[in-house]
């Protein structure tokens, strides 16, 4: 029994030391505000006070083929758009009545007609990082946000209007431009 006693004792210290050493995990919790997106709300140009629905609109980074997740041939009448946050400019395609054709012959990409009108977007802003927590890291937010179209012959995004006030944007909880089609 004595000697139970000397292996029992060490045994239970050892168990109590390291489930009071034990720590809780650092999660970034879901519910926690990182870096936020763009919102864009696109309004009539005829009617400045009513939203407008853009068809079968494709979204995708300008020089670059992956399609915005969430924005292939879309119903809408608003864009969430994520910015870079290690460059201060970020282009993005937006594509209205999109359409595609590859004339059966999927491997050459040289005959594909795609149909639609396609504006670019340019977004300038300035980042500062801003400490969360040491499970989150930094989030950026952007400051001095501008939106441009890109000017060409036939634009179905007409004019820009900013929501903000030159306010950084730090959360999606409004929308921060309005776009007139």
């Amino acid at each position: 029994m004595k000697y139970i006693r000397l292996i029992l004792i060490p045994i239970i210290a050892l168990v109590i030391g390291i489930t009071i050493s034990c720590e809780r995990d650092d999660i970034c919790a879901e519910s926690t505000v990182t870096t936020p997106r763009l919102i864009i709300d696109l309004y009539d140009i005829d009617d400045q006070e009513s939203t407008k629905n853009a068809f079968n609109v494709v979204v995708f980074g300008f020089d670059n083929d992956d399609i915005l997740s969430g924005y292939a041939n879309v119903t809408t009448n608003s864009l969430v758009l994520p910015l870079k946050t290690d460059a201060n400019t970020t282009q993005y395609v937006v594509h209205k009545d999109y359409s595609y054709d590859d004339n059966d012959t999927p491997d050459d990409v040289s005959d594909d007609i795609i149909g639609g009108n396609q504006d670019i977007l340019t977004i300038n802003y300035s980042r500062e990082l801003l400490y969360v927590s040491r499970a989150c890291g930094y989030k950026t937010i952007f400051n001095n946000i501008t939106v441009n179209i890109e000017s060409d012959s036939d634009n179905w995004l007409i004019s820009t209007q900013d929501l903000t006030d030159n306010e950084p944007i730090e959360n999606e909880n409004a929308t921060h431009f309005n776009i007139f089609h």
